[in-house]
């Protein structure tokens, strides 16, 4: 299974090269910046339902990052949904 984690991995990685990518600035936000650098990537060989599947992970570690993806609710926070189209992508901008 080590190499199946390996390719989850790789998958990851490149599904969050991609988020860093298209991942927005904000021109007058104070942390300019730190949404973009917060992306991380995990594997395991313990995921799945019965725990006995490889896989992977990405995730933005920012406090704000569901506001960024999902939006705030307001005319001035739309929804960007980052992580959704670096998926959907699946790293093909690579």
């Amino acid at each position: 299974m080590p190499g199946m984690r390996a390719e989850m991995l790789r998958r990851a990685k490149l599904i969050e090269s991609t988020a860093i990518a298209i991942s927005p600035i904000g021109d007058d936000d104070p942390h300019a910046g730190h949404y973009k650098s917060s992306w991380e990537t995990d594997s395991t060989s313990r995921g799945g339902r019965n725990r006995d599947r490889a896989a992977a992970t990405v995730s933005n570690t920012s406090y704000y990052a569901r506001w960024v993806e999902y939006g705030n609710g307001r005319p001035s926070g739309p929804a960007h949904h980052v992580l959704l189209r670096a998926a959907q992508m699946g790293g093909r901008n690579q």
